[in-house]
């Protein structure tokens, strides 16, 4: 079969088309013929060497921990897929090296999940890193709640930071489905327009207003929970908007890895800071997030593409490298390898 893949880590030009056998599942696995690869973040930082998984000499990292496709066998012991079903699958390459950059993934079952029919392969290759980061950063105050579901956070405003990236669209939809009041900040009309089809009711351009004094109009009492993407960029905006006991979840660094801030006025506040890894998390909180993600996905509350606030860009799969210069330039929406030919 065909797969995209490295035997070293490094540049783009690592990547390289390679002709793999098909493996059949054992106990506990599921073999899944791949329609899409979801290209993230996380995935260019791991060819890099930025994510240190080691490569067996001879061997080849398949990256890509996201994608959907259709069910092709199952392993013993396996009963809730058979073949035909259609699938999302999530954290596929973390340890393993057979990602979902190919023809055919036979990975255990608990990494793949049944996707609904009102719900596109599209939508399902896009789900697991995104929606799995977002649950996490709005299920971390102590008071709960550990998933989200209709009304859990009634009463609560989420700050999202960057509201057209896909972690932030991911935190808008969840946080809307949830009952939270949703304010996003973006730095353009265009994005805007993506924030409000995400769902998003409050909508600030920091490039065009006063971010600070906007947010406190729209929520006086301050923000509950910050999503952020850019601490480094956003670190004055977020003290300055933060509730009592508010909670800031920084799960990226961009725009700076170092941070300055006072000391004083979060300790009068109470401000926790949470920073979080997706390869760091609990086996109980990724199952937490999985469960949450299926039924928002029942519910027909969450969706993908330009509609959604998320456009889709689609690369076939030898132009993998084509695909990771696009996340890796910071383009707006889901990246994805389209192997449904």
């Amino acid at each position: 079969m065909r797969a995209a893949g490295y035997a070293t880590t490094g540049g783009r030009d690592v990547l390289r088309i390679v002709d793999l056998p098909v493996r059949d599942p054992g106990p506990g696995e599921v073999r899944v013929r791949i329609r899409y690869s979801g290209v993230n973040p996380t995935d260019w930082k791991t060819r890099i060497g930025g994510i240190h998984m080691p490569i067996p000499d001879g061997q080849v990292q398949v990256p890509h921990l996201d994608g959907s496709g259709i069910v092709d066998a199952v392993g013993p012991g396996v009963e809730d897929l058979v073949p035909g079903d259609r699938v999302w699958l999530w954290l596929v390459a973390f340890k393993r090296l057979e990602g979902t950059a190919q023809e055919y993934a036979t990975v255990p079952a608990r990494l793949v999940r049944p996707l609904p029919d009102t719900a596109s392969l599209e939508l399902g290759a896009g789900l697991g890193v995104p929606f799995i980061t977002a649950h996490h950063a709005l299920t971390l105050r102590a008071q709960g709640p550990t998933q989200l579901g209709p009304g859990v956070l009634a009463g609560v405003t989420v700050l999202v930071a960057g509201g057209a990236g896909a972690v932030g669209n991911a935190a808008i939809q969840l946080a809307t489905w949830a009952g939270a009041r949703v304010i996003t900040t973006v730095s353009s009309e265009a994005k805007a327009r993506l924030a409000r089809a995400a769902g998003a009711r409050m909508v600030v351009n920091y490039r065009t207003q006063d971010a600070a004094a906007e947010i406190r109009r729209l929520a006086p009492g301050g923000v509950d929970i910050v999503v952020e993407v850019s601490p480094s960029t956003n670190v004055g905006l977020d003290l300055a908007v933060i509730a009592p006991h508010g909670l800031i979840v920084v799960y990226a660094n961009n725009g700076g890895d170092d941070i300055l801030m006072p000391v004083r006025s979060q300790m009068t506040l109470s401000v926790t800071w949470h920073f979080v890894l997706l390869y760091k998390m609990t086996d109980a909180v990724l199952d937490n997030a999985v469960a949450s993600i299926d039924r928002a996905l029942a519910a027909g509350v969450i969706g993908g593409g330009e509609a959604c606030g998320l456009p889709v860009h689609l690369y076939p799969l030898e132009r993998i490298a084509d695909a990771h210069r696009a996340v890796e330039s910071g383009i707006v929406g889901k990246v994805l390898l389209d192997l449904s030919a």
